[in-house]
């Protein structure tokens, strides 16, 4: 025992005054309770408490307050709208009107700052950030995550818009000749523009927001954990019901003004192949079905059925365009399409900012077309955020958003363009009866152009289970999304209640039929234009929200790199080790019983003496042990608490790892896998193994990686900024002295804030 007693003597009169030179204290000063309550955390260790504050028990329970607020608000437009169908219909056609004129800026420059905002994530340095700890990896290969992305954000109303809008910007273009050729040129990708980047933007935003959050700090999958950098612990009360109410409410509105549009394509569908009658009766029951489906998943644990028919409904897709393009004008159709995409991208910029000030019904035409897609994409934002978030744990932010905004957005514009230039082509051969059709009524357009290939019963009995697969796992998914925003999940990986996702199934399914009764789509675009409003307010409140946490990713990295170790090529400051040290861990590929052996007798001992000396010095240390029953190796882990900081974190975990193929250890294959015994931080891994050090050694990494911890404070607090919801701390410039009790002297005891080690 003397001598890790002596090496405890070398480092502590270097321990102590490095606490003293440090910047990142502050002396304190009486404090406001009620304000000191509701505070917005400031620091990444202030954040790091943000599981422990916004969840209050383990299980799963329905927030009741949300649920029932909401449930009114919608139960009551519904009634209104079937009691009082005209009154409705005009008074939403009358508040979307004033909105397009007087608001109508507002909602372009906010799709356009959120825009922005993502890609400035994307290709800054905190770009590299992952959606969970730093040793996280995705679950799924790319092929099937971009096949999800595409799934997840694609609905029946696409297939609705794909000809109607093409022939609409051709014959009444908000900024050209009728029917000329600018006009022509402009058509299809007006569609590709509002079914483009901007809403998959949205789509971005607010999944790697609350992907980040739950994944990498471990809060719940919900909007409100992702404004908790921002709002505080007011986001577990009456502030964080009201944004999950703006939430809920228009994800409903716009899952309901999807189905809405399904309902009305797939009735003339259901009608030609069976020949049921069209109206209003028929898609009352096609309404039915996709409550009936939601429920059946409930009930019977097919939710495993549901998640094949999604991905049918890629490959239904797929088939009817390589029908449509194979056996339609090929040549122009690609031709077109290789323009279209071009086009797209040398204008977007341009369209994004276009308001058609100077055109006196420009108002108009953007309340019914780009102010309507924004809305649009505004109200499905949460509700694909989060199913994005599911299923993006372990992609970096620059993974994510480079691939929401381009590989389902070429998707979108194969279908926009297949479709959209066969229509122009019929249009622009002289079918002026079909483009009157196609404007007047576009579910009938749409059948209207599939009647017109070879082989048009085949096509439109394919079109139609395409449309149908994607209606029923809008339905379906939609209804699992609402009630999670409706309960409160601590776990990310869990949902809300069965029973309350075929209650929002139900109501869902009011809504959509009171707005059909009420005036049909053009009444549901009115009603999401509307309803998105207050979600504009969520957006923005996201962006301050994540700009602020990367502030604190940026000093913590930018702190990190003020060791004064060397940084090993794989970032992480690996420990100093003798040459016959690391040949032999050349030839080493340790099993669990060799590890555990070691953990035992040098990496156990050796944070037990350095909590010890910790403790000696008057600093709060714990040392805990945590059995692993998969790796069969205790997880050993020292936390040093820092009142109102992060605290220091050193973590000693066996991982597997497969044995390589090549180099030294390649000389013996007896094995395919041994276990590295790796250093961990709150963050995740620092990426090197410290199998095979002495306890000697494994001290002063310890010591190495809490000089870097205290380096990284003082850093973050010399570069943190303040924002108008989190005002800054009065600095007095005095450091506090650390008590017996680990805390600052004249301070109140904090045991109440202490993070809890796992």
């Amino acid at each position: 025992m003397a001598d890790h007693h002596d090496a405890s003597d070398e480092f502590k009169d270097e321990l102590q005054p490095t606490v003293e030179r440090s910047q990142f204290g502050v002396s304190k000063k009486p404090k406001n309770p009620v304000v000191e309550e509701f505070r917005a955390p400031m620091t990444s260790s202030e954040l790091s408490k943000g599981p422990e504050e916004l969840t209050e028990q383990r299980g799963t329970k329905v927030n009741w307050r949300v649920f029932v607020i909401s449930s009114l608000l919608i139960i009551a437009f519904s009634a209104w709208a079937m009691l009082t169908p005209d009154h409705a219909a005009s008074t939403m056609a009358t508040t979307v009107a004033w909105i397009s004129t007087n608001l109508g800026w507002y909602y372009v420059l906010t799709v356009t700052l959120v825009v922005l905002f993502v890609l400035w994530v994307a290709f800054s340095k905190e770009g590299s950030v992952r959606l969970g700890p730093d040793h996280s990896r995705p679950q799924y290969n790319l092929v099937t995550w971009v096949a999800m992305l595409f799934a997840a954000g694609v609905g029946i109303d696409m297939l609705f818009y794909s000809v109607t809008g093409p022939i609409t910007q051709f014959i009444a273009p908000p900024a050209a000749d009728p029917e000329s050729a600018a006009a022509a040129q402009d058509a299809v990708v007006w569609t590709m523009f509002h079914y483009g980047v901007a809403g998959w933007s949205m789509y971005a935003l607010l999944g790697m927001a609350m992907g980040y959050f739950a994944y990498r700090w471990g809060m719940p999958l919900s909007i409100r954990a992702a404004l908790y950098p921002l709002l505080g612990k007011r986001v577990r009360g009456a502030t964080g019901d009201v944004i999950d109410i703006f939430a809920l409410v228009g994800t409903v509105f716009g899952v309901a003004t999807s189905m809405g549009i399904g309902v009305v394509l797939l009735n003339v569908g259901f009608a030609s192949i069976f020949g049921f009658s069209e109206g209003l009766g028929l898609q009352i029951a096609l309404v039915v079905v996709a409550v009936v489906m939601t429920i059946a998943a409930c009930t019977s644990g097919v939710d495993k059925g549901i998640r094949i028919i999604s991905e049918l409904n890629l490959w239904s897709a797929a088939a009817m365009m390589l029908y449509i393009l194979v056996t339609g004008k090929t040549s122009f159709l690609l031709t077109a399409l290789v323009e279209n995409i071009g086009r797209f991208i040398f204008t977007f910029p341009e369209r994004t900012l276009q308001t058609f000030a100077y055109q006196d019904d420009g108002s108009e035409w953007m309340a019914s077309w780009t102010l309507f897609f924004w809305a649009f994409w505004l109200a499905w934002g949460p509700f694909v955020g989060m199913f994005l978030a599911r299923i993006s744990r372990g992609r970096t932010l620059r993974e994510f958003v480079i691939a929401a905004i381009t590989a389902p957005v070429l998707c979108d514009f194969l279908i926009v363009s297949i479709f959209g230039n066969s229509a122009l082509k019929v249009v622009m051969d002289g079918n002026s009866g079909f483009a009157q059709e196609a404007i007047d009524s576009p579910e009938h357009g749409w059948y209207s152009l599939l009647e017109m290939f070879p082989g048009a019963p085949f096509l439109i009995g394919l079109a139609t289970l395409s449309g149908l697969l994607f209606y029923l796992t809008s339905a379906n998914s939609g209804a699992m999304v609402m009630s999670n925003f409706s309960s409160t999940i601590p776990d990310p990986s869990q949902d809300g209640p069965k029973w309350l996702r075929i209650f929002w199934a139900l109501l869902t399914a009011l809504l959509t039929v009171a707005m059909l009764v009420a005036g049909g789509v053009t009444t549901m675009e009115h009603a999401t234009l509307i309803f998105a409003l207050p979600v504009t307010i969520i957006a923005y409140l996201v962006m301050a929200s994540f700009s602020k946490v990367l502030r604190m990713e940026r000093a913590e990295r930018e702190g990190r790199m003020n060791r004064r170790r060397a940084t090993a090529a794989h970032g992480g400051a690996a420990p100093d080790k003798t040459w016959r040290q690391r040949l032999a861990q050349l030839r080493s590929y340790p099993s669990n019983k060799q590890v555990a052996r070691y953990v035992d007798k040098v990496v156990h001992p050796a944070l037990e003496d350095v909590a010890q000396e910790f403790m000696k010095l008057g600093y709060h240390a714990e040392l805990t042990t945590t059995p692993n029953e998969q790796t069969q190796i205790a997880e050993h882990a020292l936390v040093v608490y820092i009142p109102e900081h992060r605290n220091f974190h050193y973590q000693v975990a066996a991982v597997e790892a497969p044995v390589p193929m090549f180099g030294a250890r390649s000389m013996s294959r007896e094995i395919d896998v041994y276990f590295r015994l790796e250093v961990f931080t709150q963050t995740g891994t620092e990426g090197y193994d410290v199998m095979g050090l002495d306890r000697e050694q494994v001290i002063n990494d310890v010591l190495d990686r809490y000089e870097a911890h205290l380096s990284f404070l003082k850093y973050s607090t010399e570069h943190d900024s303040a924002s108008v919801l989190t005002p800054p701390r009065p600095a007095t410039g005095v450091v506090p002295r650390v008590d017996a009790a680990g805390q600052p002297h004249g301070a109140e005891p904090e045991d109440q804030d202490k993070p809890k080690v796992d």
